[in-house]
């Protein structure tokens, strides 16, 4: 299908570049080096996303073209949306972006069905970034120092700084070639890593004292509330890096993180060490992703949906 998607670069002259709600280093950084590659290429092309750009992910060369109003969707011949395994990821504009002609999908996780007709699709790719990577060697374009950036702070972030399963070694050859290629590894690292505000330390420190630990079932887990991130001047953004937290707990596989988005709604994010597929787990409630990280969303109030999430773990 890559001989397909080639094509339809080649011919398209005005493309829309979208992702997932809640923005990540794999999305933004995948985003911004197909945006480089395509205006490299002559072509007139847009990012679009529902949800601002994380403060640590701005610094990203080309960020600042991003916008978050789209009108006229049906101007443009060729969409391609990014890290996504289902369309209404892509948010508000879901129902609307089916309107253009030409719609490719690249992603990387295993609970992608394929939604569209022209797709790149690798559950064993560490990244969308890694994935794009590899497109761009395909077409031999030119890989300039900015593309390179944003191709390494995306497969940086989606393989937890190279920690996670994910991380073949054609992913250390991509990410080589791109240091290559002009990504400087310490700045970019740095940059999002290195650079929290004090409102994210406050909410940490309130956030840490709800962690449970439970060796029964190898699980940990923490939990933010609206009245945390108020109290702390924080924001959903600053959640970030939390879920990491109880994973590094010896003895633990499951690592969870309960973050409130409505009265009686929390979305929970799985990440997990070996084998262990939290994919399953979020596939129950409704959700997907990768087997070592997936997530999804629960009604109930939270000591009921905690309650309904320890009966997975165990039957799974």
């Amino acid at each position: 299908m890559i001989k397909e998607i080639l094509a339809a670069i080649s011919a398209g002259k005005k493309f829309l570049i979208t992702a997932h709600v809640r923005l990540d280093g794999d999305a933004l950084g995948s985003e911004l080096a197909l945006y480089l590659m395509l205006k490299d290429l002559g072509k007139e092309a847009v990012i679009y996303n529902q949800d601002a750009t994380p403060e640590h992910y701005r610094f990203l060369p080309a960020a600042e073209h991003i916008v978050h109003d789209l009108k006229h969707i049906e101007r443009y011949d060729v969409g391609f949306i990014l890290d996504c395994s289902e369309l209404d990821r892509v948010g508000k504009i879901s129902e609307d972006v089916v309107r253009i002609k030409t719609l490719i999908n690249i992603d990387h996780h295993v609970s992608n069905g394929g939604f569209c007709k022209l797709r790149l699709l690798d559950p064993k790719a560490s990244s969308t970034g890694e994935l794009l990577y590899r497109l761009m060697r395909k077409m031999h374009v030119k890989m300039t120092k900015d593309i390179c950036t944003n191709l390494y702070a995306a497969i940086l972030t989606d393989t937890g700084g190279f920690r996670y399963s994910s991380t073949h070694q054609e992913t250390l050859w991509a990410a080589g070639d791109l240091v290559e290629g002009g990504a400087d590894p310490q700045w970019i690292s740095e940059n999002i890593y290195e650079s929290d505000p004090p409102a994210k330390l406050q909410l940490l420190s309130k956030v840490l004292k709800t962690l449970t630990l439970d060796m029964g079932t190898r699980t940990a887990s923490l939990t933010v509330t609206r009245k945390h991130l108020q109290d702390a001047g924080a924001s959903m953004e600053h959640t970030d890096g939390f879920i990491d937290i109880p994973r590094t707990v010896k003895g633990i596989d499951i690592a969870m993180l309960y973050t409130q988005m409505g009265e009686k709604q929390f979305k929970l994010s799985l990440r997990s060490k070996g084998k262990v597929n939290v994919e399953k787990i979020a596939r129950k409630f409704g959700g997907g992703g990768h087997v070592n990280a997936a997530a999804c969303r629960i009604d109930g109030n939270i000591h009921e949906i905690k309650q309904r999430v320890l009966e997975a773990v165990k039957e799974l």
